[in-house]
């Protein structure tokens, strides 16, 4: 046959010139031939709970593999009946429609007139729909209407018929080939149009999705419904004419509706805005973690993982319903973020990335299409919690201790570090009368004076602050700009000429004393790794959200990651943590603890901005370092108002992070740690205790 297919080749360099069509039907073909012979198309990647349970999929196509033996009868019968009624007796191809291809085309007939079998219609849907998926040119050449491209196919078909059983080859060929949309395969095609498994199809489903394959778009039966039927039974004819069903019974069959499920093929979402609304955000997370590891986006979405992630759907969901219940899902203008992550000397692991938001596109449904939790999002930044940088770089210089008194006026004006004799001092005045003066930084850090803090942030400087901040856990968030983006560099975008937007943070900041303040844009799940870092004795890890990934055989695959630093010694982590442990029992927390039965020992650190735009909670407990944050996320911010549910307003002082940011905290954790024993502070060391 093969023979006789050459033979018709020789016919063309009468059209095409002599030498053009072997150098068309080249030496590759043997390599794809083999590729073809143990075919690997595009799957779906799966992400799933720590716990093994499916949360999202992720592909360019949607494609469910199935065997030979989990095919039905009915299903093989209708698609040979109405394509190739002799594929099981021929060697892959047609020589004498071939032959007629050649003649008609050497002669000027016009189009090609070629018997195309199943197996040469398997090697043009794996060169379109595998090899070339990504090359609209290439799929171009598959589709040409050209000898050259009817010789490769030939030649690929007959060699993959030489070496596949039957069987498979039309397995692979139903495993491939499109069924409209990113519908593709067999198996996915029953589940997307019927709600069923291809070893159920029905003679009619059979014969719908094998008139499809010629055309999956004008035979597509939600579009197209008049033309699916005509089709649909074109085949069933085809099937009566093969004797594979009585003329009577295809009488019936032709009077069926299509009995398609829905109004569109019931595909599940390829992105992670398909998940869970208590999910999608760390699966997102997941998905950059991966591409920042090496995998590029076509392999995650075409390469068949399994990845398990490091969400614990119990928390994940204890956590989400805390957050709806202080900011429902479509509150106007307000967004509630909350991060659980899990401290530990060799891994951070993310149980939870919530947000009364979901992640999605729908903004008249609460939904965002930005990882509000992940990102500096919160561009109005974490007040006070960013005082906890200012006292560890202190600490670490020296320059205080727990018990060291800090100057604390009610107002003071401040000067920058390397200001000039023209600069302007920083006017810094205290939220209230009631604190005393001096204050200790342990009190500092419960009550949380301004005027202390500026001016310790002035005495250590801010070089080191800044780096303390980067070092505990602060590393995405110092590396945007003040707007919470990546630097503007672009000469012809206006806003690289100011520092705002053309500087890092860790850059912008180097003469701001606002810093301390935490006025500026930060990611929430890196403020709960700060407390992560923390509670790990002074060792950070970046927020880890893979627990494993598997290749679609089930073979482990290695996701590279940074590796754990210790970044201050554990004594200065502990009396950090010895430090932040009075805030919600005497601190800016403690009424909302009393409110809320809150007994267990845990770090905390509130923090609200100047116009009540945002609020905070940094905290931790038992083996839980979070974040809580609202903040305002409209086109159109406001002071956030306290109340039931929390909102924007003109509501005179505004919220705080101990009124709203911390209850969500209190309401998670006592569900999640009920039953469980208290686990203690660790007692501070006496070296960082006192300034030196």
């Amino acid at each position: 046959m093969l023979a006789g297919v050459l033979f018709a080749g020789t016919l063309a360099p009468v059209a095409i010139g002599a030498g053009v069509l072997s150098n068309q039907v080249s030496d590759s073909v043997d390599s794809i031939s083999a590729d073809l012979a143990h075919a690997d198309p595009p799957l779906v990647t799966t992400v799933t709970d720590r716990t093994g349970a499916p949360i999202a999929t992720l592909y360019a196509q949607y494609r469910i593999p199935v065997t030979p033996a989990q095919i039905s009868p009915a299903m093989k019968a209708a698609i040979i009946d109405i394509e190739d009624r002799r594929f099981y007796s021929e060697g892959g191809v047609d020589p004498q429609g071939m032959l007629r291809a050649a003649v008609k085309d050497s002669t000027g007939g016009g189009t090609l007139q070629g018997a195309s079998t199943i197996t040469q219609q398997y090697v043009k849907n794996y060169l379109v729909n595998v090899v070339d998926r990504t090359n609209k040119a290439a799929q171009q050449q598959d589709k040409e209407d050209s000898l050259a491209r009817k010789l490769r196919e030939a030649k690929m078909a007959v060699q993959l018929s030489a070496t596949v059983p039957k069987d498979q080859v039309l397995a692979n060929y139903l495993n491939v080939v499109e069924f409209s949309g990113t519908v593709y395969g067999v198996g996915a095609a029953a589940q997307a149009y019927f709600g069923t498994t291809v070893d159920k199809l029905t003679v009619v489903q059979s014969a719908l999705l094998a008139g499809m394959v010629n055309n999956p778009n004008v035979y597509n039966p939600y579009t197209h419904p008049a033309k699916a039927l005509q089709r649909r039974n074109t085949v069933l004819d085809a099937m009566v004419s093969a004797g594979s069903i009585p003329a009577s019974y295809a009488v019936t069959a032709k009077a069926a509706p299509l009995g398609v499920v829905g109004t569109k093929p019931a595909a599940p979402s390829s992105t992670c805005m398909g998940a869970a609304p208590d999910a999608g955000f760390l699966c997102a997370y997941a998905v950059r973690y991966l591409e920042q590891s090496g995998f590029t986006a076509d392999q995650i979405d075409t390469g068949g993982y399994t990845v398990k992630t490091t969400l614990d759907p119990h928390v994940s969901q204890v956590v989400k319903d805390a957050v709806n219940a202080n900011v429902p899902t479509t509150q106007d203008g307000v967004a509630n973020t909350f991060a659980v992550v899990q401290p530990g000397g060799d891994g951070h692991q993310i149980l939870a990335m919530v947000a009364n938001r979901n992640y999605g596109t729908d903004p008249d449904q609460g939904e965002t299409s930005s990882n509000i939790v992940a990102d500096a999002s919160n561009k109005f930044g974490a007040g006070s919690s960013f005082k906890i940088f200012t006292s560890a770089a202190a600490m670490a210089a020296g320059k205080a201790g727990l018990n060291t008194p800090l100057t604390n006026p009610f107002s003071d004006c401040f000067t920058p570090p390397n200001a000039n004799q023209y600069t302007h001092c920083y006017p810094v005045s205290n939220d209230g009368t009631s604190y005393p003066n001096p204050i200790s930084l342990a009190d500092g850090l419960a009550t949380s004076p301004n005027v202390a803090f500026v001016g310790l942030e002035a005495q250590v400087g801010m070089p080191a602050i800044l780096d303390m901040a980067s070092k505990l856990g602060l590393r995405t968030t110092m590396a945007t700009n003040d707007a919470g983006t990546k630097p503007i560099t672009d000469p012809a975008d206006q806003r690289s000429k100011n520092p705002q937007y053309n500087e890092p943070q860790s850059q912008y900041f180097q003469n701001l004393l606002s810093f301390t303040l935490g006025n500026s844009p930060v990611s929430p799940l890196e403020m709960a790794n700060v407390s992560a870092t923390l509670m790990s004795g002074g060792t950070w890890c970046p927020p880890d959200p893979i627990l494993t990934v598997t290749d679609r055989n089930g073979a482990p695959v290695p996701v590279k990651q940074q590796s754990c630093e210790q970044v201050i010694p554990p004594g200065l982590a502990n009396t950090l943590e010895a430090g932040l442990s009075r805030d919600t029992t005497a601190g800016t927390s403690a009424a909302a603890a009393r409110n809320a039965g809150w007994t267990h020992p845990d770090i905390g650190k509130t923090g609200t901005t100047q116009e009540s735009e945002s609020v905070a909670f940094i905290g931790g407990v038992d083996h839980y370092a979070v974040s809580s944050m609202v903040f305002a996320d409209g086109p159109r911010p406001q002071e956030i108002c306290p109340g039931t549910p929390v909102h924007l307003g003109n509501c005179g002082h505004g919220a705080f992070g101990g009124t709203v940011a911390a209850p969500p905290y209190f309401t998670a954790m006592t569900t999640l740690l009920a039953g469980q024993p208290d686990v203690p502070i660790p007692a501070p060391d006496p070296q960082y205790l006192d300034a030196h």
